[in-house]
């Protein structure tokens, strides 16, 4: 999970997230690819967060998405107040409220943070969250900022 701002609209938290070759380097490089990024500064990262997949039999993913084994996956989880619906493309996640491996990372960074369509708070979307196992990892190649 990364905190970057953006000039229009508030900060965008973003999620990253594998469970293919090697997690844990490949989402330490797109944290760091995302940070040389133009116009953007990662200000954060959460910490690193195992957690079981959603869909069919597949890897333990490291904070990650549904729906299948991946290199890499990237969700905008939310993006200050804006609500974005267009095919493709759709802010805040639309299942952002019922995944808890997005929830925890997100909650670490800010649980302040308001979803904008359902108007409650990170914190208040986690605590209501179905039990789903999510564990915190230490990694060498992943630290929190």
């Amino acid at each position: 999970m990364s905190d970057v701002p953006s000039s229009n609209g508030g900060p965008v938290y973003v999620g990253l997230g594998a469970n293919l070759g090697d997690p844990e380097r490949t989402l330490s490089a797109a944290a760091e690819a995302i940070a040389h990024l133009p116009d953007v500064e990662l200000r954060r990262r959460s910490s690193l967060y195992a957690a079981a997949p959603i869909g069919p039999e597949q890897p333990e993913f490291r904070n990650a998405e549904r729906w299948g084994p991946r290199v890499l996956d990237l969700d905008i989880l939310l993006w200050g107040d804006r609500v974005v619906d267009q095919p493709g493309l759709h802010v805040p996640h639309p299942e952002l409220q019922h995944r808890r491996f997005a929830l925890e990372p997100l909650a670490e960074l800010d649980p302040a943070a308001r979803h904008p369509v359902l108007q409650k708070t990170v914190a208040e979307l986690l605590a209501a969250v179905r039990d789903q196992p999510v564990q915190r990892l230490d990694s060498v190649l992943w630290r929190p900022r």
